[in-house]
């Protein structure tokens, strides 16, 4: 059985640079407790929920068109293997799509068959197809 990266594409009538800056508004979108910067190559920002926590490092970065952030430490205190996540990435890719832009996010080594996929997979799922789309749709999102 082939195993695939978690994967979700959304598509909003903004630019390529309005959705690469709401990308780097993680507190907006996904987690209120931010510390860092998410905006440019070698930012590092840490999330956090609870006592969940995940630092992230930008290892990429193509203003407009990529941003890929690779996970260097975390605790997952609901996991078994509580740093389930590190080595993983999370990567969004922004194109033109028609007269809409459209942004794919892929987390790379998320896979079904990890722990937390499902769990993971449907918190991606409202994070970024709910709460990121009305970032950009709305400029408010719903953050954790």
């Amino acid at each position: 059985m082939n195993q695939q990266n978690y994967q979700c594409s959304i598509a909003a009538d903004v630019t390529p640079r309005e959705a690469f800056e709401a990308i780097a508004q993680v507190n907006e979108w996904w987690a209120k407790n931010f510390e860092g910067s998410a905006e440019k190559l070698n930012d590092v920002f840490t999330v956090r929920f609870g006592d969940t926590w995940v630092t992230f490092k930008i290892s990429e970065a193509i203003p407009d068109e990529k941003i890929v952030w690779q996970v260097t430490d975390c605790y997952l205190p609901w996991l078994n293997d509580k740093t389930e996540w590190n080595g993983t990435s999370v990567m969004f890719e922004i194109s033109a799509l028609g007269d809409e832009t459209q942004i794919t996010m892929t987390h790379i080594g998320l896979i079904p068959g990890v722990e937390c996929y499902d769990m993971c997979e449907a918190g991606w799922n409202h994070h970024f197809k709910e709460s990121f789309l009305k970032l950009l749709t709305e400029h408010v999102g719903a953050p954790e």
